[in-house]
């Protein structure tokens, strides 16, 4: 199993061999989720581009080492991830507060990040308010008694209704995230507000949201798109705030035609 330890944390890595001329693609994953999340678009776009999924620190078989204080904690294990596989040029691919690591590593090192696909990702993500009682009710009862709650924005009724052995196998890998994990990154999303930065993202971006996401409804992630000059919105139908599960197909072929818009040569800026 391919694991690397990188600032005395090891991350759980894969990464899927691709046309050598085509950008790297970086997969962030989500709150309470691993990198198997991505699986079904992985599966679709193998052969096509060298694409790199990951586990992020306190979450999946990686370490938390030292904790999760903010996002700036995932953004130095992100940084220090395309150090060591030596890329010079990336496109960023995050969920929800997997966008809000790409935001932040655009943020520090512009220079790495050829264009970023923001999916179900804001600026800022719900209310202090909100990220505490989360927190409180978490420590107190574990994730399980948050659990029917998520799984509510994570998916669609019909996903409920229709695909239960996947919905169950969702809520066991978000039960059994580890909870230092899992609440540091509670807080780290709660203290965190690109509203700021994202006015400066000067690389081609597209913003993707599910039609019926609870958890970064379309208008949320609208503004997120207003606020970056010359981004792409687009809605995917029949999906919560996890469609890389839930529509894969459709969230596939947006990032396809997204990546096939960008500068043909790899090294065009430089």
């Amino acid at each position: 199993m391919p694991f690397v330890s990188i600032g005395g944390i090891t991350l759980h890595h894969r990464v899927i061999e691709g046309t050598a001329a085509a950008r790297p693609i970086i997969f962030i994953n989500s709150l309470g989720t691993d990198f198997r999340i991505w699986d079904d678009v992985v599966a679709r776009l193998a052969g096509e581009m060298p694409m790199l999924v990951y586990d992020k620190r306190g979450h999946g078989l990686s370490d938390i080492g030292g904790g999760v204080g903010s996002i700036d904690d995932h953004v130095d294990d992100l940084s220090a991830l395309i150090d060591h596989f030596g890329f010079d040029k990336v496109v960023l691919c995050g969920l929800s507060v997997g966008g809000m690591v790409a935001q932040g590593l655009y943020a520090r090192r512009p220079e790495l990040v050829e264009a970023l696909i923001l999916s179900d990702a804001a600026h800022k993500i719900g209310t202090a308010e909100s990220w505490n009682s989360r927190i409180a009710t978490v420590e107190r009862d574990g994730i399980e008694a948050i659990a029917a709650g998520v799984l509510k924005v994570w998916f669609t009724p019909d996903f409920h209704a229709n695909r239960a052995a996947e919905l169950a196998g969702c809520r066991n890998m978000l039960t059994r995230q580890a909870l230092p994990g899992y609440i540091g990154t509670c807080m780290a999303v709660r203290d965190a507000d690109f509203t700021d930065s994202a006015r400066r993202i000067a690389v081609p971006t597209l913003c993707i949201v599910g039609d019926q996401d609870g958890s970064t409804p379309p208008d949320l992630v609208r503004s997120l798109a207003d606020l970056i000059p010359g981004a792409r919105f687009e809605v995917i139908r029949g999906a919560g705030h996890i469609p890389c599960i839930e529509q894969p197909d459709a969230l596939t072929a947006l990032i396809r035609d997204f990546v096939a818009s960008l500068p043909s040569e790899k090294h065009a800026h430089g």
